[in-house]
């Protein structure tokens, strides 16, 4: 399956309003982020942040099997807001999508408005506030915190790709029906979800076994918390 199922959108996929839209709407997510990140960037915290950017660039770029002829990457979200918190893991990502799109033409520059609010904005949030609500579990083991994260990635990923269903339905112009696009990008992200859940839980339980008081989501988690088992 080809463009119509990427997430990374490529240029003249949505019109020139929408494209001008979501460049506002990211515009204005990132300028929240950033405003909020200042409190929770320290001398600990900060070397973890451009750890988790390059993680995702990396991993960003490297594409796991989904189906025949149909291949998905990381997004992130879930995975930077959980070890770094939703503020400053949005801004990791968000900095991983314009150097894919302005260096590596990975993402339309047009597009970079839409891309961002999906994957560094939508994803972000969305990965955030599932491992908050499901934090209970995450703090009773390491297979808890496994899980939280899968979960946390699996819903991220596909309320992320339901972002350019949204927007496709508002100005989309790439020839093909609403219905196809809807079917084929949530359908194909479910499956992607699956393989982002999957890095997401190794990651997080990887940090949290060697430095549990780098994981966001465990701040102020009593350390009697077994995770190196």
């Amino acid at each position: 399956m080809s463009d119509p199922v990427a997430m990374h959108m490529s240029d003249g996929l949505l019109n020139a309003p929408t494209s001008l839209l979501f460049v506002a709407v990211a515009v204005a997510g990132v300028g929240v982020a950033l405003a909020k990140a200042r409190g929770d960037l320290d001398d600990r915290t900060a070397p973890m942040a451009g750890l988790v950017a390059a993680f995702v660039f990396a991993t960003q770029m490297l594409n796991f099997p989904v189906l025949p002829g149909v291949s998905g990457h990381l997004l992130g979200g879930a995975l930077a807001a959980i070890l770094v918190g939703p503020w400053v893991g949005a801004l990791c990502v968000t900095i991983v999508l314009v150097v894919q799109s302005l260096f590596f033409a990975d993402g339309g520059v047009t597009a970079l408005g839409a891309n961002v609010t999906n994957m560094a904005l939508i994803g972000t949030a969305v990965g955030y506030l599932t491992a908050v609500a499901l934090r209970g579990l995450a703090t009773r083991s390491k297979g808890g915190l496994a899980a939280v994260a899968f979960i946390s990635a699996l819903v991220n990923t596909v309320l992320a790709s339901f972002g350019f269903v949204l927007e496709y339905a508002i100005g989309g112009q790439g020839g093909v029906g609403f219905g196809t696009v809807a079917a084929a990008v949530l359908g194909v992200h479910v499956l992607i979800g699956i393989g982002e859940g999957l890095i997401t839980a190794v990651t997080v339980t990887a940090v949290a076994a060697a430095r549990p008081d780098l994981v966001h989501l465990l701040r102020g988690v009593p350390q009697k918390l077994e995770l190196r088992a």
